[in-house]
């Protein structure tokens, strides 16, 4: 559908916001017009006092600068619920002072809307809670707030980390994507040292800095961001873990768990699987092996470890005869 002009601006100005730096192309595209057109609208935008910075040539773009004024916040409906449940669930996102941050920004956003759309913020806001993972570290959001510019604007980070086995080391990474499992954040990254794609535990990671040195994106060895996340749990090995042989077909087991599991799914035939659980905590790997063996389907745990056995063998006792 064809836009007119002032709607055009608008939405020119808002993918100008979105990202560091736009080809003429890629706006083009984006609005449905021509490269003339895209060029003539940055005029009328300068000519608001728009500052648009340009750079000529083939591999040039724009980019609103620092500093520039904004248009008015236009919100319809649908996204002004979307925003409202975004910063109630930060609450529970295990990012350090954000719930008081969220609601503050509730307050000032209200504000700033129009009168039509102001009950409905205030009824989202008012009327839900997020429930914060329990004894999960929080996240400066400041260590945030870098890793998510790198990653927006292509820019290598460097960061010191310390892995599970508590041993220090300075990385240097492309940054590709942050993503939030189970109240953690943890950034998929390709490794320049390591020349291999690897995710990092935000709360473990310190110092983060741009180098200011600009990278062409590399492909995801997965389909998104998350799955490649949850791909890097299942192949991890870690202190605690279980194997267990169940008598239904592997993609039942994942319908019936209704979660991703820490671990593998396995198929031996079309009517059994095998389960393999790993991860830091015998609590956790008990946990789901328990949820396992509660289901309507004959499971037999083939190995694990002390300390998952001893949780498995107390819960067990505590079930009724």
């Amino acid at each position: 559908m064809r836009q007119d002009m002032p709607t055009r601006l608008l939405r020119l100005l808002s993918l100008l916001q979105t990202r560091r730096e736009w080809s003429g192309a890629e706006l083009a595209e984006r609005l449905g017009v021509t490269a003339r057109t895209v060029r003539r609208d940055i005029d009328r935008l300068r000519a608001l006092d728009y500052p648009v910075d340009s750079a000529p040539g083939t591999a040039g773009g724009y980019r609103l600068t620092s500093g520039a004024s904004l248009p008015p916040l236009l919100l319809d409906d649908d996204e002004v619920v979307a925003v409202a449940l975004g910063l109630v669930t930060a609450g529970g996102a295990g990012v350090s002072g954000i719930a008081d941050s969220a609601a503050r920004a509730l307050a000032k956003l209200e504000r700033g809307l129009p009168a039509r759309l102001r009950p409905r913020l205030a009824a989202v806001g008012g009327t839900s809670v997020a429930v914060p993972a329990a004894e999960v570290p929080a996240v400066d959001p400041v260590v945030l707030g870098v890793l998510a510019a790198c990653c927006r604007d292509q820019e290598i980070v460097t960061f010191d980390y310390r892995g599970r086995a508590a041993a220090d080391s300075a990385r240097r990474v492309e940054p590709h994507h942050l993503v939030t499992v189970r109240g953690h954040w943890y950034l998929v990254a390709h490794d320049l040292d390591r020349d291999d794609w690897r995710s990092f535990r935000v709360d473990r990671l310190t110092d983060p800095r741009s180098t200011r040195r600009r990278f062409t994106p590399r492909p995801l060895p997965a389909p998104d961001p998350a799955a490649y996340l949850a791909r890097s749990f299942a192949s991890a090995e870690y202190r605690h873990r279980a194997r267990l042989a169940v008598s239904l077909p592997a993609d039942e087991l994942r319908r019936r768990l209704f979660t991703n599991v820490p671990g593998e799914i396995e198929s031996v035939d079309p009517g059994r699987c095998t389960v393999r659980l790993s991860a830091e905590s015998a609590e956790l790997v008990a946990l789901y092996a328990s949820m396992i063996t509660a289901l309507d389907a004959e499971v037999t745990v083939l190995e694990s470890s002390p300390d998952v056995e001893r949780r498995l063998r107390a819960a067990r006792r505590r079930l009724p005869e």
